[in-house]
C-alpha cells in the first residue's frame, strides 16, 4: 500500500480530529451514570508534572528512533508458557501487536497522523497495520495471535475517529466481525479465532477493541458484549469463597475478589487477571457491583508484591496496562494512590536512552510502548481511556 495515496484524506486540521475523538468519547461517557461521574472527581492535573512529560517524550523519541521505515517495530513473536515467553523464531519480526501499542501511545499523547513531530511515525505505522489484514479479517503477521489482533483493532478504532479514511473503516469492520464471529459458547475468546475455550487475558483485549469500535460507529452486536460480561462474572472468585485455592507462582488466588484465568477451579487467579476482569466489566457498561469492589480491594492488597516480583517481565507491563484503566475508571481515592505509585515505579525504571526494559517477553519496544501508555492515561486524549 502506498501511504501517499491517502495523504489528502487524513492530513486534516487538528481541531477536526479532536472533535471527532471527543464525539466518540461522548458515546462512552453517555453510558456512565451521572452520579458515578460526580463521585469519581478528578485529580489528574496534580498527577501530571514535568517529570512525567519528560519521561514520555524520551520514551516516544526512543520508539520513533527504533521504528522501521516500513512502519513497524520488530520484537520477538511468541506466547506465554508458565512464567516464560517462548519465541516462535529466534529473530525479532515485525510485530503487529507491539506496533499497535506503540502507535496508541503516540495517540495517547495527543499526536495525530500526518501532523507534527510524530505525524510520519503514525502515518507509516497505520499503513503497516492495514497491510496486516488477512482474507478472513484477522490482523496478523509472522504468527501473531488474537492478542495482537485485538490491540491492532483497538488502534484502528481509536485512529478512525481522527482520520475518517474509508480503507481504515473497511479493515476495522472486518477485524471487528472476526472478533464477533469468533466468540465461543462460553462468551469469551482464546489465542486463535473460533477456539472452543476462553481465557480472561484474551477476552479483555477483544472487549476493549469492540467497545472502542462501537464508540466510533462500527456495528458491534450488544449481545456479544453481554455474553462476554457474563463470562467475566462467572470467572470471579467471590469474597466468601473459601474453597478456591491456587498455590502456583504468582497466583495470589487464596483470597476472594480475584478473577480466574479460565472458568474452572484449577486455574490461577492473579493481579493482572483481576485488573483485566474489572476493565472488561467497565467496558461492558457495568460500574457499580460488589464483585468490582471486592476485586479492587484485592488489587490494592496485591499491587505491591506483584510489581516487586515481576519487574522487567511482560507480566508487569500487561498487568499494569489493565490496572491503570481499572483504577482510572474507579476514580479517587484509589486512582490517585495507584497512579502515584505506578508513576514513581515507572520513572525509576526508565533507562538513560528513554526505553523500558522487558527482559522476558516480546522486547523493549513492548515495555516502552506500554509504560508510556500508562503514564499518559491522565491526559485523557484517547476516548477508550476516558471516564
Amino acid at each position: 500500500m502506498n501511504r501517499h495515496m491517502h495523504a489528502t484524506h487524513h492530513r486534516r486540521p487538528a481541531p477536526r480530529g479532536v472533535l471527532l475523538a471527543a464525539a466518540a468519547a461522548a458515546v462512552f461517557a453517555a453510558s456512565v451514570p451521572a452520579q458515578e461521574t460526580l463521585r469519581r472527581g478528578s485529580s489528574n492535573e496534580q498527577l501530571i508534572d514535568d517529570g512525567l512529560r519528560e519521561a514520555v517524550t524520551r520514551g516516544h523519541d526512543w520508539l520513533a528512533a527504533h521504528q522501521h521505515a516500513d512502519g513497524y517495530w520488530t520484537q520477538l513473536v511468541g506466547y506465554k508458557l508458565n512464567t516464560d515467553y517462548v519465541a516462535l523464531d529466534d529473530r525479532p519480526q515485525p510485530h503487529v501487536g507491539v506496533t499497535a501499542l506503540a502507535l496508541m501511545s503516540f495517540l495517547a499523547g495527543g499526536h495525530l497522523p500526518g501532523r507534527g513531530k510524530y505525524g510520519d511515525v503514525l502515518d507509516r505505522g497505520l499503513d503497516f497495520v492495514l497491510s496486516a489484514s488477512q482474507d478472513d479479517g484477522q490482523l496478523t503477521l509472522h504468527g501473531t495471535r488474537m492478542y495482537s489482533h485485538a490491540f491492532a483493532t483497538l488502534f484502528l478504532a481509536e485512529v478512525y475517529g481522527m482520520v475518517e479514511r474509508d480503507d481504515v473503516k473497511r479493515v476495522l469492520q472486518r477485524a471487528v466481525d472476526l472478533i464477533v464471529d469468533s466468540q465461543n459458547s462460553e462468551g469469551g475468546w482464546r489465542y486463535r479465532p473460533f477456539a472452543r475455550e476462553s481465557d480472561m487475558s484474551i477476552t479483555v483485549c477483544q472487549v476493549l477493541a469492540l467497545r472502542s469500535a462501537r464508540n466510533v460507529g462500527i456495528h458491534v452486536p450488544l449481545s456479544t458484549i453481554k455474553n462476554a460480561q457474563s463470562y467475566v462474572y462467572r470467572s470471579a472468585v467471590r469474597s466468601n469463597d473459601r474453597q478456591y485455592r491456587w498455590h502456583g507462582h504468582g497466583g495470589y488466588g487464596d483470597q476472594g475478589g480475584s478473577f480466574r484465568y479460565q472458568n474452572r477451579d484449577n486455574t490461577r487467579a492473579t493481579f493482572p487477571l483481576t485488573a483485566a476482569g474489572v476493565t472488561t466489566l467497565y467496558a461492558a457498561g457495568e460500574y457499580d457491583n460488589p464483585i468490582i469492589r471486592d476485586a479492587l480491594d484485592y488489587m490494592d492488597r496485591q499491587v505491591e508484591p506483584f510489581s516487586r516480583e515481576n519487574r522487567e517481565h511482560y507480566f508487569y507491563f500487561y498487568g499494569h496496562y489493565y490496572a491503570v484503566q481499572a483504577y482510572y475508571i474507579t476514580g479517587d481515592p484509589k486512582w490517585s494512590a495507584y497512579f502515584t505509585r505506578i508513576k514513581r515505579d515507572l520513572l525509576s525504571q526508565q533507562q538513560r536512552d528513554g526505553r523500558w526494559l522487558c527482559r522476558t517477553g516480546p522486547g523493549d519496544a513492548f515495555g516502552t510502548a506500554v509504560a508510556t501508555l500508562i503514564l499518559q492515561i491522565p491526559l485523557q486524549y484517547l476516548p477508550i481511556f476516558q471516564r
